[in-house]
Parts: structure tokens; sequence; C-alpha cells
């Protein structure tokens, strides 16, 4: 925003009566400036008044260590902010124990998933679920890296064709360059960070680590540095303990065989 309006860091420091210092602190989120200052620099930059009120209203709960996001405020509210934090992220880390990840989701098995909500709210969310796919797609795509317990494999959600299909499809997506699919299986006698359930890690070129986790009727969103480094911590450790992509992909491959084999059992 400052660049597009033409200020060097030093001219707009001293427009707003600051040092250079605290001003490139707090465009760097190092430091949380209160909402009176971001008022002021948004109306010295001339931004929009929605833009002005987004960004005050933003910085006035900074202070808070994590957002808090419920259902009551509406699935597709949730969906919105996630689909920022993809279009930003440089890199994001899916630790998926339950279900597939998201961005690998096929129509059906979105469907699905999403059983519990209404016929209109499911189509609308099943569209905004394939259609945010297109940024692993677009110029200077994120990497996405998935780690899938085989306990999510192995669950038939939606059926076996519709489990087939969506195997098969995680396995063509894992072909992409910018996609890595490892599997985390099961029956481990040491406890790792996939025991303690999904989340999401989104990492971005200049800003703080978010992580992202989705419980039955709410979201979480943590964007507390230290936690978000003990969250880059366990993603370590996860490639440590998964399979490698190859051996993923063989993997998953084979579990898709055996489900279409359970389609030609059923009766």
């Amino acid at each position: 925003m400052r660049s597009n309006a033409g200020y060097s860091l030093r001219d707009l420091a001293k427009e707003l009566e600051v040092s250079h210092v605290r001003l490139q602190r707090y465009e760097s989120g190092e430091t949380v400036p209160s909402s009176e200052f971001v008022a002021a620099y948004v109306t010295t930059l001339s931004a929009p008044a929605q833009t002005r009120e987004r960004l005050t209203n933003m910085a006035r709960d900074a202070d808070k260590l994590d957002w808090l996001s419920t259902a009551t405020s509406g699935a597709r509210k949730e969906l919105t902010t996630l689909i920022e934090f993809e279009r930003n992220a440089n890199r994001i880390t899916d630790v998926a124990t339950g279900v597939i990840p998201g961005l690998l989701q096929t129509s059906d098995y979105a469907r699905a998933v999403m059983q519990h909500l209404s016929l209109d709210e499911i189509e609308t969310m099943v569209l905004m679920r394939v259609g945010r796919r297109e940024i692993l797609m677009k110029p200077k795509a994120p990497n996405l890296v998935c780690f899938i317990s085989e306990a999510a494999l192995l669950e038939s959600i939606g059926g076996h064709a519709v489990m087939t299909e969506q195997l098969r499809h995680v396995v063509k997506m894992s072909e992409w360059d910018n996609v890595d699919v490892r599997v985390v299986r099961i029956g481990t006698t040491s406890l790792h960070p996939a025991h303690m359930g999904s989340f999401v890690l989104f990492e971005f070129m200049k800003a703080t680590p978010i992580v992202h986790m989705e419980h039955y009727h709410s979201s979480v969103s943590l964007h507390n540095p230290g936690t978000a480094r003990a969250y880059q911590d366990a993603v370590t450790n996860l490639h440590e303990v998964a399979m490698s992509p190859e051996a993923s992909a063989e993997f998953i491959a084979n579990c898709a065989d055996e489900k279409e084999n359970d389609i030609d059992d059923t009766p």
C-alpha cells in the first residue's frame, strides 16, 4: 500500500512522526501497532474507506494471541479466511488425520464430508473448496505438503466408489511439482505430532506463520510466533516418520485398488 502510494519508508515515517525503524517493525509484523496508528497510516496513504475500516478493526484485535472463529459466524466466512491464507502463503503444510486435505478433495468426497450442512450450503461450499485448488496452478504457486494418516485413507467416506475416485485423485495431484504427499502409517509404537490431531501450517515470505485447526463446530487460527515455531518443529518431526513421496503414492494407489475391489464385491 505504501509503495503504491509512492512513499518511501523514511518519508512515511516522517509524515507520521515515528522513527523509520518502528515503522519497519510495524510493516513486517514484528511489533503490533495501535488501531489509532493504523487509522493514521491508511488515511495518510488515502486508502479506500472499506480498507481503512477492515485494517483498523483488525488492529483492535491484534493484541489477542489467537483469533477464534466459530461456526455461528458461518462456515462460508471460515472458508473465506482459509482462502485468504492460501492466496498469500508460499508454503502450506496440511496434517490430516481424519479426512483427506481440503485442497486435494474431489467434489463428491467434499459433499460427503459436508453432509451436516443444508443442501444449498453444501453446493456453495463444494464449489468454493474445489475452486481453492486454483491457487496451486497460479504463477509462483505455494508448495503444498500433505501428511495424511493411513486411517484417513482407509475410511470410505461417501462409499467405496467415491473413495476410490478420491484416492486416485490424490495420486494424480501428488505428481504436481509443487505438491508433496506423504503417508503416516498407523501401528507405530512411538508418539508423533499427527497423534495429537490435524492442523494446517501456513508459511509466508515476510509474515509470521499461522496455524489453523478445525474442530467439530469451530475453527481456530493461531498467530503467536512461539506457537508457530512449535508446529514447524512438529512438521520436521513428521518428515522423519512419514513415508517418502514415492512410497506414499504407491501405497495410496494400492488402497484405491482395494476400494475398487470392494465395489466389485458389493452385492
